[in-house]
């Protein structure tokens, strides 16, 4: 199959990726965009893996609040340099991001930030749930851990469905992001305001 201009410019915006990534990949490939897709996804976490180690000593804080006027959120979004601060693409990431937290209400940054009270509270609970299923207990533990995951994905910013987006997590929307513009991207603090 042959890698048309259109194949091309599909790919790179579902993807982002840059359009001599997106050629290499439907060569790779003969054309075909599943696989093509695959591969530009591998590479973007490879490149995003690499580039996690670099310090964030730059970037900038973005900030989105509802049309209603009643909620709101604040975010720092870090990159490396001024420069990439400036672009209008890691802009439009950090806007889309606060306009995530308002949607979504996330309570932690990831799982390892979830306090220890807290998932043993969940864990407690789960385990009330299950205890009237006559349930072997491996069972039972691996429906609570099925549960805590659940919550990991509803009250961890990284883990969540983007909100824009729900075939990817914010962590996803992010390594695309790290691999296109080549810096590393982290999110620092952020808040969510409502009245």
């Amino acid at each position: 199959m042959a890698v048309t201009v259109e194949k091309i410019q599909k790919l790179r915006e579902k993807t982002l990726a840059s359009m001599s990534d997106v050629k290499k990949a439907l060569e790779e490939t003969a054309g075909d965009e599943e696989k093509a897709l695959e591969i530009l996804k591998k590479r973007g976490k490879i490149i995003a893996d690499k580039k996690s180690a670099r310090e964030t000593k730059a970037g900038l804080i973005a900030s989105y609040i509802h049309s209603n006027g009643k909620v709101g959120a604040l975010l720092e979004l870090k990159c490396e340099t001024d420069f990439v601060a400036q672009n209008e693409e890691f802009k439009s990431l950090a806007h889309d991001l606060a306009l995530h937290i308002t949607a979504m209400n996330p309570k932690y940054l990831k799982p390892e930030d979830v306090p220890q009270e807290a998932i043993e509270k969940e864990k407690s609970m789960f385990k009330e749930q299950t205890a009237s299923l006559n349930k072997p207990a491996n069972v039972v533990e691996q429906i609570i851990d099925g549960k805590l995951n659940k919550y990991f994905d509803e009250n961890c910013l990284l883990n969540q469905k983007f909100v824009k987006n729900d075939e990817k997590s914010v962590k996803d929307l992010i390594v695309e992001y790290v691999a296109k513009i080549g810096e590393n991207i982290e999110i620092g603090k952020f808040a969510r305001f409502e009245i």
